[in-house]
């Protein structure tokens, strides 16, 4: 690998003249662009070949031809003739019914900053029209549109919403990554022929702000030629001020390297980490595709998702949420009602989410169910009750109260409190109605004028 040398520099987020060398040591040293921990909260979109049998999970074709679990085995000999193949499913792939314009309503409807679309799975194909995925991708087969485009389009017209790619390292089928493979990854005709030049391709042509990596397929990361990579985008590539990228570079890199970490799917630790993570989540509980056979009890409940949020926003973390699209193109009903749901209360409570930082008590030590968030520009504390007080009051043990604290229930107006010792206050909350309470899930203090 050649190395890197320091030619040229150039302003990085106004404040930072470097260029960056193909080792994690350089690679980690670059500062995380300031958008993304403001942002908080984006979306997660799942939407692939997988989408057409929707059964069980998006790993449906591993689960089927790899693990061959007999769930999967069933499924397919009961509602397919005999010799199907995986490839038979992609001309299903229909999206008749997709409209970007629609999609992205209701992601900006939801409240979120960034959206994350899945531009290919481990499966490989690609949701456009690849280069390096011939006939296996969303203009050759399928829909035959160039389904990224149409979505990076309709996200570039909201100002408010930025634009993620995702995008699988390996492929579970592919015969050159299987050859890699067999080589104990000694051999590279995988990335150098297909992983890297699709990165390359992505990022030129779609300019994401995010880039979310996934699937090392058990390869470490001088396989994949990550700090090689990484190094071109952050020095070179079109959006080198902006861009975002995760922790999924290869084997062992995952909760170590990259820019923001996200350890594990649907990470949620509870305390506050030393670096800026995020916390990937599904409505679905069981899946991030589509699943027809999803039940009821499945999906996370308004009250769960908000939850995860305030636990989420309190300990330093980015909440992506994610839905999964039918094959025709379609976001169910669940998925657009509780998206708009979280826009909803986050119309009134985004005061304490948006461009907040982590307080030095992340929850109440001594009242369950309240978090707090930080405003330091404001010198605002924010408190979320996850549950409203039975009692007509509730004690807030960590803030340091002064004459001149000032306590606003977001959405109503100012409450009465009384100092408690040796720290803390009780704040009276008003007897409300439904129809009178600011939003219907989670209330939110604000506190001004303290210690």
């Amino acid at each position: 690998m050649a190395k890197w040398s320091w030619v040229f520099l150039f302003p990085l987020m106004g404040a930072c003249y470097c260029q960056y060398e193909p080792t994690w040591e350089s690679i980690d040293s670059r500062p995380l662009p300031e958008w993304f921990d403001q942002a908080k909260f984006g979306i997660f979109i799942h939407w692939g070949v997988f989408s057409v049998p929707s059964y069980g999970s998006e790993w449906f074709w591993w689960y089927w031809q790899g693990q061959k679990i007999p769930s999967y085995l069933s499924f397919m000999a009961k509602n397919y003739p005999p010799g199907f193949t995986y490839q038979d499913f992609a001309p299903k792939f229909t999206a008749e019914f997709f409209n970007a314009k629609d999609w992205v309503d209701i992601f900006a409807s939801s409240g979120a900053k960034y959206i994350v679309l899945t531009t290919k799975h481990h499966e490989g194909y690609t949701l456009w029209g690849s280069k390096y995925s011939w006939n296996w991708n969303a203009v050759d087969v399928g829909p035959k549109r160039d389904l990224v485009n149409e979505i990076a389009t309709a996200v570039r017209k909201h100002s408010d919403l930025r634009l993620g790619l995702y995008h699988s390292l390996f492929e579970w089928f592919h015969p050159l990554f299987r050859a890699d493979a067999e080589n104990n990854f000694t051999t590279f005709s995988f990335p150098q022929k297909k992983t890297l030049p699709e990165l390359y391709e992505i990022v030129n042509k779609y300019k994401p702000e995010v880039l979310w990596s996934d699937g090392d397929g058990d390869a470490p990361d001088q396989y994949w030629n990550s700090t090689g990579f990484l190094a071109w985008l952050y020095n070179e590539s079109p959006v080198r001020d902006t861009i975002v990228t995760n922790d999924r570079w290869g084997r062992g890199s995952i909760c170590t390297h990259g820019g923001y970490y996200t350890c594990a799917d649907r990470y949620n630790p509870g305390h506050l980490l030393k670096h800026k993570w995020e916390n990937c989540m599904t409505i679905d509980q069981r899946s991030w595709g589509y699943r027809r056979d999803a039940k009821f009890s499945d999906y996370l409940t308004i009250e769960q998702l908000i939850t995860t949020l305030v636990e989420t926003v309190s300990c330093g973390g980015n909440l992506l949420m994610n839905v999964g699209p039918t094959h025709d193109g379609r976001i169910i009903p669940i998925f657009e009602e509780r998206l708009r749901q979280v826009g909803q209360w986050l119309k009134v409570n985004g005061e304490g989410i948006y461009n907040t930082t982590a307080w030095r008590a992340q929850n109440d030590s001594v009242t369950p169910g309240v978090w707090y968030t930080w405003k330091p520009q404001e010198k605002a504390v924010y408190a979320f009750l996850l549950s409203w007080p039975t009692e007509g009051y509730v004690i807030l043990s960590e803030p340091l109260v002064l004459a001149q604290t000032q306590v606003v229930l977001l959405g109503y107006k100012p409450l009465k409190w009384v100092p408690m010792k040796p720290s803390g206050l009780q704040v009276y909350l008003p007897a409300l109605s439904p129809v009178q309470m600011p939003c219907s899930w989670a209330w939110t203090i604000r506190l001004t004028g303290v210690s």
